[in-house]
């Protein structure tokens, strides 16, 4: 019996994924207030802290909504591991992966350990293969595909 060869997808030349900082956010709202501020006065500070709120709750409700979505789900349970491996990409965070899976992954690792930076998911389909997905900084920065090998190859 001949093992599969597994198949990989690291970190690339292309694979340059810009993403804002949530400081930049925070110095946005500041700068909204600011302007407000120096524009309009007390009215203008209202306009922009209104703004910013406005900003913040349409984050929440899109977490809200995938979880949601995920929340029916089996854990760690995919349609389709090899359609799910083709569709990730460097960079994306845990919250655009999971309405690629409809599920939420099994996790690999104890959160109290040592390597708190680094998060290990795992996610498998009927047919028995897997898509291991690692995080860094809540973003994803390595995914293998496991299939497994079947017993009549020689």
């Amino acid at each position: 019996m001949v093992p599969r060869p597994r198949a990989t997808r690291a970190r690339g030349a292309g694979d340059n994924v810009r993403t804002m900082n949530a400081s930049w956010g925070w110095i946005l709202a500041a700068l909204a207030v600011a302007v407000g501020w120096h524009q309009w006065g007390w009215q203008g500070v209202v306009l922009a802290v209104t703004v910013t709120v406005f900003w913040l709750l349409l984050q929440f409700n899109r977490a809200v909504r995938v979880m949601r979505q995920a929340s029916g789900a089996p854990v760690g349970h995919v349609a389709s591991a090899v359609m799910l491996h083709s569709r990730l990409r460097q960079g994306m965070r845990l919250l655009e992966i999971i309405p690629l899976t409809r599920s939420l992954g099994q996790r690999l690792d104890d959160p109290a350990s040592a390597d708190a930076a680094l998060e290990r998911f795992v996610w498998s389909d009927a047919s028995g293969a897997s898509v291991r997905v690692e995080l860094s900084r809540g973003r994803l920065c390595a995914w293998t595909l496991e299939r497994p090998s079947a017993e009549g190859d020689a």
